[in-house]
């Protein structure tokens, strides 16, 4: 989604504190007070940057608490805590790449005219796509979607460090409502406040929302051109490089291997000794290379280019904009890494993702649908599974757990 940032970085409030206080009577009526309070004193700020009262009321009609789970939502963000094949398990797999050139058939004419107009890769427009709402599924199920203003609010009162974050995209929230692009019924998005197919923060939509279908408005909430056009103009205005890929997978002796996070160019680079993987040559070997290891020494090292940089300004994580960039050529037709991500234990097979949460459900640990994708909810039941089994609670679905699973349930 598209952070600031300053802001994409793990949660540092005392959460259960928090939490403690909004869920036990009687604090939880003290602290709902406490936060009309505040919300009866944001409205002269909103006042002062230009939303009128009308609009406030509106957005903040049956806004009378904070929502407790987007504090705990805060405090876990995969792309900073995850190990790296965990991140792509749920990410870049068979099933978000079929869906990714099923959709490429589907909007081949709009994303030819996205491509022409914008300058940003189809393949990249669709990991985004699919990395951020999984091509729109996120925006079918209510119980994903949150308030927006009801989620910014409740950042911007109980948040210390996205506080001001919360703040500036609350009155940009305000003012889109009051622009008439979108109703407060329809404001809704992440916990963070993202919006969409391709989830913009109010300040990015503001700044970056295209309208390419013809239709009024800018609708990154219903149309699906509107959106990714959006998202090429944030990449172009960001710096994307037409034409290029986002990094090189290599090899490099092992003399290289402390000079991860260093940027040469990549002629330098070759002459130090690093190699493309396959055999293939380096095109512009006059561009800069920043040596990385994203799965540690044991896994595969790349040379990332300008675009991948670009990427990360989509959301400012490394494990992200390789998702995104592997994902991308896994829907053009690329392979996998030549050299494998490292991981503990072979991953689940569609079917049996499946057979794990329908086996959880049935423990009535698991009320989420049974779509083999494996998110923070199934892995919050696992977690439930394995403290009840007296394991480890790792949240991870390993194939030794299943076959646990199957023994207990």
């Amino acid at each position: 989604m598209t952070y600031d940032k300053a802001i994409a970085l793990p949660m540092a409030v005392l959460f259960a504190a928090v939490l403690g206080v909004f869920s036990f009577a009687p604090g939880a009526a003290s602290a709902n007070a406490k936060f009309q309070k505040w919300v009866q004193g944001f409205e002269g700020v909103a006042r002062k940057n230009g939303i009128r009262r009308s609009t406030f009321r509106r957005a903040f009609a049956g806004v009378t608490a904070p929502d407790p789970e987007v504090l705990e939502l805060a405090r876990y963000q995969p792309e900073f805590r995850q190990k790296l094949w965990m991140y792509f398990d749920s990410r870049v797999n068979e099933e978000t790449i079929a869906r990714g050139q099923l959709e490429k058939q589907n909007w081949a004419s709009w994303l030819s005219r996205i491509e022409r107009k914008y300058g940003i890769d189809r393949h990249i427009l669709l990991a985004i796509w699919s990395m951020e709402s999984g091509y729109g599924e996120a925006l079918k199920r209510p119980r994903s979607l949150r308030s927006v203003i009801r989620s910014l609010a409740t950042l911007a009162y109980a948040d210390r460090r996205r506080r001001k974050f919360a703040r500036r995209q609350l009155i940009a929230a305000m003012k889109i409502l009051q622009s008439g692009a979108i109703g407060v019924e329809q404001l809704r998005g992440s916990w963070a406040g993202a919006m969409g197919h391709t989830q913009f923060i109010p300040t990015s939509y503001r700044a970056y929302a295209q309208n390419i279908d013809g239709k009024p408005g800018a609708d990154i909430w219903n149309s699906v051109p509107d959106a990714l056009a959006t998202a090429a103009r944030l990449l172009q205005k960001a710096g994307w490089r037409t034409g290029r890929t986002w990094g090189y997978e290599v090899t490099v002796p092992a003399r290289l291997r402390n000079q991860a996070g260093k940027q040469r160019t990549i002629r330098s680079w070759a002459n130090l000794g690093a190699r493309r993987v396959g055999g293939r040559s380096f095109s512009r070997t006059g561009e800069n290379g920043v040596l990385m290891f994203p799965a540690g020494e044991n896994g595969p090292a790349f040379l990332m280019l300008r675009n991948f940089f670009v990427i990360k300004r989509y959301n400012n994580s490394d494990k992200y904009a390789l998702a995104v960039g592997h994902l991308a050529d896994q829907i053009a037709g690329f392979g996998d890494f030549k050299k494998p991500v490292p991981r503990p234990f072979r991953r689940l097979s569609l079917d049996e993702r499946i057979e794990l949460q329908s086996l959880l459900k049935k423990m009535g640990l698991y009320d989420l649908d049974i779509d083999g994708k494996i998110g923070g909810g199934t892995r919050s039941a696992i977690r439930k599974a394995q403290i009840k089994f007296g394991l480890n609670p790792t949240g991870v679905e390993s194939p030794k757990f299943l076959a646990t699973l199957r023994r207990r349930s």
